[in-house]
């Protein structure tokens, strides 16, 4: 069996704020090409940082991010040819699609990345019809992004990412406030990308849908160390684990004359 390819190195990866407010503690990991991994831990535990860092929009602080072997430094970053490697192969779904969306049309917001690329005008048309095919938006491609509902934004934020046909998504809480239906079309749609050989990396709080999205958990405490890295199998049945992280909370009952504590994950307090 080939051995999978390494595509994040994160060594004692630390990011502090300006201001000094401390936003990750040392996380180390590796990420191999397939990898379905989500980073669990509840609001301001560093989940987004750590997404912005893989995606170099930030410079750790402290300790070194290597993808495919290179440092993600501001200056490799700059360098043309790393740039455009690397926008290529990992793309970025924003927790908020407005964040995202700045253009005209869906269609123009769909071919924005493939033309940054200075692909052929063709090339361009082909990936947005397939992109927008793909995910059952064609019927919106004239119409304006700020004018579609919330569900559709998440839609065209995610085609937009996806023209680029990356080989890594980094997804911020990608399953937040969307109603049931949307949740099913977004968890089908990663299966389908994830067999498509995508590597996913997720940021959620939510425990209920992690089993259909991840094979692996990074699970960052509310004081932003890395608890474990783990299997999503392991990490589910640590209870223990999951209430230090502050995903499940422990609430007494009295029935009758007796007392019972229930578990309840984070999502029902959102």
């Amino acid at each position: 069996m080939q051995a999978k390819e390494l595509l994040y190195e994160c060594e004692n990866v630390r990011f502090v704020y300006p201001d000094g407010t401390p936003a990750l503690m040392e996380a180390s990991f590796r990420i191999w090409r397939g990898d379905r991994v989500a980073l669990l831990g509840v609001n301001g535990s560093g989940k987004s940082t750590l997404l912005r860092l893989l995606d170099g929009l930030m410079e750790p602080t402290g300790g070194e991010i290597r993808f495919m072997g290179t440092p993600l430094t501001e200056r490799n970053l700059q360098s043309p040819s790393f740039q455009r490697i690397f926008r290529q192969r990992v793309g970025f779904v924003f927790q908020d699609a407005d964040a995202q969306l700045f253009n005209a049309t869906v269609w123009d917001e769909v071919a924005f990345a493939p033309r940054q690329l200075d692909l052929p005008e063709e090339e361009v048309r082909t990936r947005v019809t397939d992109t927008l095919n793909l995910l059952g938006i064609a019927h919106l491609a004239e119409r304006a992004p700020f004018r579609l509902s919330g569900g559709e934004k998440r839609k065209v934020a995610i085609a937009c990412v996806l023209s680029m046909n990356p080989d890594v998504l980094l997804l911020d809480e990608p399953i937040a406030g969307l109603d049931p239906r949307m949740q099913s079309w977004l968890v089908n749609t990663l299966r389908l990308l994830h067999e498509a050989g995508k590597t996913l990396i997720l940021a959620t709080h939510n425990l209920h849908l992690l089993p259909e999205v991840a094979d692996r958990v990074l699970i960052l405490s509310e004081e932003h160390t890395l608890l474990a890295d783990m299997p999503l199998q392991d990490a589910i049945e640590n209870t223990q684990l999951l209430v230090s992280a502050g995903l499940l909370h422990e609430h007494l009952h009295a029935h009758g004359d007796t007392m019972h504590s229930h578990l309840h994950g984070h999502e029902h307090h959102h």
